[in-house]
């Protein structure tokens, strides 16, 4: 579909020597000899030439020339430092370095989901440890403010500090697509996750959280959607640079008529923009695809006899290994929704499945019905479940692997689809080699029962299975539509040039006659060889890559801020501002790190 040039080509600027825009930018001039940028400050050499390896260099060394920000004053900057004379750093102060300690325990109180008022807690251990352990510099933490109030607006500041530095990187998007998640629920509200993946002319590609939507305040679609386009205006990104969605599959997100979805691909429906793409089955594979194979609400039995495990049976040491995974997973204080969805994991049942007998014991000890330890068909529907369950967590762990692309995700969907159809003749045959609970079920119910009485209802399952494979074909159709993209950006060297569209037959012959390229491709990964692909001699494979690129290929940081919320739900039930909670999940799924010097020196009174 991208190969085929209906819409305008995409434009992708690819600069193999050294950009004039740098030396501001970057503090970089041009060598006098050979390739590369050098460095102004520290005499550097950066090769390969690349804007990537120049910001990264600029970034990780010379990061306290940003306070220089007028244009003026960096043009002037640079002017001293051609000239040799480089501005003095000083040395952060007592209070800098106090204020410093304090911004780095406020984020890692926020990362362990702990509440604001524990700062004073942890200013007070540390007073007894170094009272005791270097009682002469107890005198360095009188500095350090961990108030409530101070931490509250630390946390603040580091969110705004990392909102910039996306906002930053978001001007140099060639591509993105949006992660649509509406599974965060905080005490009595339900949010959306606004998440954003980006890639620039190098191919470098940022995931971050572009905002959180309280879908109690933004009710209606309409209302959802124009909060969804002022955060990609305030950012930066035009609907013409979306390339791909990737919500849950509820009919708030995906209702045929009313969803979301159609909503936005109404509103980036024009000239200039690129067919959307959007697949739905990403995010929370696992919990939302139980509730089609549940087909007796077996997960709400089960989540009965865990209550009363977690009150009743706490001291039981059968049940010490469960207990210990549940409150890792979130915490000793649980709510319904979250030991829910923890039921809701292939792993977690797979556990209660072996304790079933202890669990029955332990169900009559404590005067609790066992209806349905005697009845063969709930039995046989938990085993299915619980292997079901467990194939679709193979698949879900494959789809948590970042940094592949999603060509190699769409191949982990499709071979899961032959499973599918292979797992459906299984069952149609009463061969459970796949199916190792429920062969376990039947085994135990054929010594109790009589011979001729019939145990396996085949037809029963063969219907979820089939259920489950229409659902897959939904959720994913649209990527099946970009199939051939996907296997020329995987495969460029082994695509055949007669199966491509006429637009880039030529394109990718020559690519293929190239042997330096054939030799970049072997030693280097998909994404540094298409980094390095001269977009002017390959345009259309080169808009190709920066597309499928862009797309979703792994609900990594969407399965962050639910492991976040789950883990510490008990501290962000707390009365929380929307901006706090914010700050909370953009600090929790990030991998960018703060600019420390900048927030330090860019405190006042009113932000301390």
């Amino acid at each position: 579909m991208w190969m085929t040039p209906k819409r305008s080509k995409m434009e992708v600027e690819e600069v193999q020597g050294f950009r004039p825009e740098w030396t501001q930018r970057f503090l970089v001039v041009e060598p006098p000899e050979g390739e590369g940028a050098l460095c102004l400050v520290c005499g550097h050499l950066v090769v390969p030439i690349c804007e990537r390896d120049v910001r990264r260099h600029y970034e990780a060394e010379h990061h306290y020339y940003e306070r220089y920000v007028e244009e003026g004053e960096r043009a002037a900057l640079v002017e001293r430092m051609r000239q040799g004379d480089l501005p003095e750093i000083p040395p952060l102060t007592p209070e800098e370095r106090a204020a410093r300690a304090g911004l780095g325990l406020a984020r890692l109180l926020a990362l362990k989901g702990r509440g604001w008022g524990e700062g004073d807690f942890v200013y007070r251990c540390m007073e007894v440890m170094l009272r005791d352990v270097l009682p002469d510099h107890v005198s360095v933490i009188g500095g350090i403010d961990l108030s409530p109030e101070i931490i509250r607006q630390r946390v603040l500041n580091i969110n705004e500090n990392l909102r910039s530095q996306l906002f930053n990187r978001a001007k140099d998007f060639k591509a993105y697509s949006l992660a649509l998640d509406d599974q965060a629920f905080v005490a009595y509200e339900n949010y959306l996750l606004v998440f954003v993946r980006g890639v620039d002319q190098d191919l470098e590609v940022q995931e971050e959280l572009l905002t959180i939507v309280n879908l109690t305040h933004h009710f209606s679609v309409g209302a959802l959607m124009a909060a969804i386009l002022e955060a990609l205006q305030t950012a930066g990104l035009s609907l013409q640079r979306m390339v791909g969605l990737t919500t849950t599959h509820t009919l708030r997100m995906i209702g045929e008529n009313s969803g979301l979805v159609s909503y936005m691909r109404e509103k980036a429906v024009s000239p200039n923009c690129w067919n959307v793409i959007h697949y739905s089955g990403f995010l929370h594979l696992e919990l939302l695809s139980s509730y089609d194979i549940d087909v007796n609400q077996i997960i709400n039995t089960v989540s009965e006899w865990i209550v009363l495990i977690k009150t009743r049976g706490v001291r039981r040491p059968e049940f010490q290994a469960l207990l210990t995974e549940s409150e890792s997973e979130h915490g000793e204080r649980v709510n319904g929704r979250c030991l829910n969805n923890w039921l809701r994991k292939g792993k977690t049942l797979k556990v209660i499945f072996s304790l079933r007998k202890e669990i029955e014991a332990f169900l009559v000890s404590v005067g609790a019905t066992t209806v349905h330890f005697t009845d063969k068909q709930w039995l046989c529907d938990f085993g299915f479940l619980v292997d079901i369950m467990n194939h679709l967590r193979d698949l879900s762990e494959l789809l948590r692997v970042n940094k592949v692309f999603v060509a190699a995700a769409f191949d982990h969907i499709c071979t899961f689809e032959l499973k599918l159809n292979l797992l459906q003749r299984h069952i149609e045959e009463k061969n459970l080699t796949h199916f190792a609970a429920l062969r376990e079920v039947v085994d135990e119910l054929k010594q109790h029962l009589k011979e001729d009485e019939k145990i396996l209802d085949p037809d029963r399952y063969q219907v979820v299975i089939c259920r489950l494979q229409k659902e897959f074909e939904r959720h994913f159709k649209d990527l099946k539509f970009i199939k051939k993209d996907l296997e020329l950006f995987a495969n460029p060297f082994n695509f055949k040039p007669e199966y491509a569209p006429i637009s880039v037959r030529v394109e990718l012959t020559k690519l293929q006659a190239n042997t330096n390229l054939w030799n970049e491709y072997r030693d280097k990964d998909l994404g540094q060889f298409y980094a390095g692909l001269p977009a002017e001699s390959y345009p259309i494979i080169k808009g190709v890559a920066c597309k499928v690129a862009s797309l979703f290929d792994s609900s990594e940081i969407c399965d962050k801020a639910f492991s976040y919320l789950t883990r510490n739900q008990h501290t962000l039930s707390q009365p929380l501002t929307d901006e706090h909670l914010h700050a909370l999940f953009r600090i929790a799924t990030t991998d960018t790190e703060p600019h420390w010097d900048a927030l330090v020196r860019g405190r006042n009174q009113l932000n301390p």
